[in-house]
């Protein structure tokens, strides 16, 4: 466990980080409308986008659990702004373009680099108090969710400069970032608190590493628990475009319309109301209530028998996950010491990348062979087990 006497919160440094995870997600959401108009000279096929998203997942895998272990013996600031300056590299590569193998390349840098969140969680860690934790890793979610209504937006709007200006603009967004952390960030993990032993061939194992992060009985349930959540939610964020259009015969416009209730609703849950929840319940209580929640909102949205009640039902759900995301990033932290804070939220991160990975697969797969309802129905059936599997893991 991780002392209680963690280093009080600096309110400037959290300020980067929520901005740096912020324009993060905002580059990425960019570049969401123009990758397959940019990519379509090239290779016409739906397939061809998928393996991107399965490239730059994969190398996030890989990368997420490396970039922890380097930031528990090294420090967070490094691998924050080398990350920065590396996703930099990626969209500019994107913005370049050429060739196809240049684009998959692209992305393999932007999601290697993507693995800086994990860095940026170790830092919430390191920087706050244990009654703080909560509330702090609320504003990773909510940078997520506006940075997730933010980005396709304005990734539409430079689209009509060109198809390349998006690629260009999330570049200079990430060297901004770079650059001004580079000067402005403090480093949160004093020498003394660092990994003691120097990194070797296993750190660059994946696997091995999140081995090694589920040592004990409570992490296991939690990253458990974090695996179904996530795996559920990635399966309806890559379907639901073909679920509505499929049931409900729902335009682009209105889909956007859904997904941007989505990421206000994230927002606002984890940038104002759990700071106010999370000195009043445990992090045990809201974590299993935010489950039980999201199950009630997986269920809705394969139940509901007309689309206009889609957007109550994925309100629902952004709630839950609002009540989970943080908290659960709570637990994990306090579930390991100061130097094993990059590990953890290597291996969480790891954990998502995977969901990434296999989610949209299982979707896909009980959609066609089952009933356009099965990825919810099956998705709030994962989100019950995972709220068994944590329930086990952190009760008193």
């Amino acid at each position: 466990m991780q002392s209680p006497h963690a280093p009080p919160t600096s309110r400037r440094a959290l300020t980067f980080i929520f901005v740096t995870i912020l324009l993060d997600i905002i580059g990425a959401g960019i570049m969401m409308p123009v990758v397959p108009y940019i990519v379509r000279p090239y290779s016409d096929d739906a397939l061809t986008i998928g393996l991107m998203a399965v490239a730059f997942s994969v190398a996030q895998f890989i990368a997420s659990p490396l970039l922890g272990a380097v930031s528990d013996r090294h420090g967070r600031r490094p691998v924050l702004v080398i990350g920065m300056f590396g996703a930099a590299i990626g969209y500019a590569l994107f913005g370049i373009g050429g060739a196809l193998w240049v684009y998959f390349v692209s992305r393999v840098v932007a999601g290697f680099t993507g693995g800086t969140l994990t860095a940026a969680q170790a830092y919430i860690a390191d920087v706050s108090s244990p009654e703080d934790r909560s509330k702090n890793f609320g504003l990773v979610g909510a940078a997520f969710g506006l940075g997730f209504v933010l980005g396709p937006s304005i990734g539409g709007m430079l689209a009509k400069i060109s198809l390349s200006a998006p690629a260009w603009v999330a570049g200079g967004v990430a060297l901004s970032t770079a650059i001004f952390g580079w000067f402005a960030l403090p480093e949160s993990l004093a020498p003394e608190r660092r990994r003691a032993h120097p990194l070797h061939l296993g750190d660059f194992n994946p696997f091995r590493l999140l081995m090694k992060a589920v040592s004990t009985a409570q992490l296991r349930g939690l990253f458990t628990g974090i695996f179904l959540s996530r795996f559920a939610m990635m399966s309806l964020q890559t379907n639901f475009a073909v679920y509505t259009l499929d049931r409900f015969k729902y335009t682009p416009a209105q889909n956007a319309m859904v997904f941007t209730v989505l990421g206000a609703t994230a927002t606002f849950m984890q940038g104002f109301l759990i700071r106010r929840l999370a000195g009043r319940f445990s992090d045990r209580t809201l974590l299993l209530n935010g489950l039980a929640i999201m199950v009630v909102g997986m269920a809705a949205v394969a139940a509901v028998p007309v689309g206009w009640m889609l957007s109550p039902a994925i309100c629902i759900l952004a709630i839950g996950s609002g009540l989970v995301n943080p908290t659960v990033q709570s637990l994990v932290s306090q579930a390991g010491t100061a130097e094993e804070q990059g590990l953890l939220f290597g291996a969480n991160g790891a954990i998502t990348s995977l969901t990434a990975i296999l989610g949209p697969a299982w979707a896909g797969a009980v959609f066609d062979h089952v009933a356009y309802t099965a990825p919810y129905w099956s998705g709030a059936v994962f989100l019950a087990a995972g709220w068994v599997a944590v329930h086990r893991a952190v009760r008193a």
